[in-house]
């Protein structure tokens, strides 16, 4: 038998062992997050220089959005979060600059780290996983 840690407040005897189907099932309307395509390199998004601060506001944010549904995500008119599909004739830029992106990327994306401070999130959906490209924390891409 497989022995499990408890949770914050569970006991040990009152936690359900979940078959790997159910499993997969139960989160498969949740986002992951990728940095397959991240760009830590872009002149205007390098983050070399961000202090501890941001990088726990950018992971406290990808947590709390990792227990929302991508659907609710993609449709939330939340004023914190602001997530939006990127309109590049509005922005800088003139697209992610990732390899094959015609073929990879239907609609690039957006989201707020948190309110104003910290910037955006940008990058696209595949499914239920978000691929981060770039960390906008200067607020630069509309710039």
């Amino acid at each position: 038998m497989t022995r499990r840690i408890p949770g914050p407040g569970k006991h040990a005897s009152t936690m359900k062992l979940l078959p790997q189907s159910e499993k997969r099932d139960k989160h498969k309307s949740y986002p992951s997050f990728s940095f397959k395509y991240f760009q830590s390199d872009h002149p205007k998004f390098n983050v070399e220089e961000k202090e501890t601060k941001y990088f726990l506001k950018l992971i406290t944010r990808l947590a709390d959005l990792s227990g929302v549904p991508v659907q609710e995500i993609r449709t939330s008119q939340n004023k914190t979060l602001r997530c939006h599909t990127i309109h590049w004739a509005e922005t800088t830029e003139t697209g992610l600059g990732i390899p094959d992106e015609e073929q990879i990327v239907d609609e690039p994306w957006q989201f707020s780290t948190s309110t104003n401070a910290h910037g955006r999130v940008m990058g696209f959906f595949i499914d239920n996983v978000f691929y981060i490209v770039w960390l906008d924390h200067n607020h630069e891409v509309y710039s």
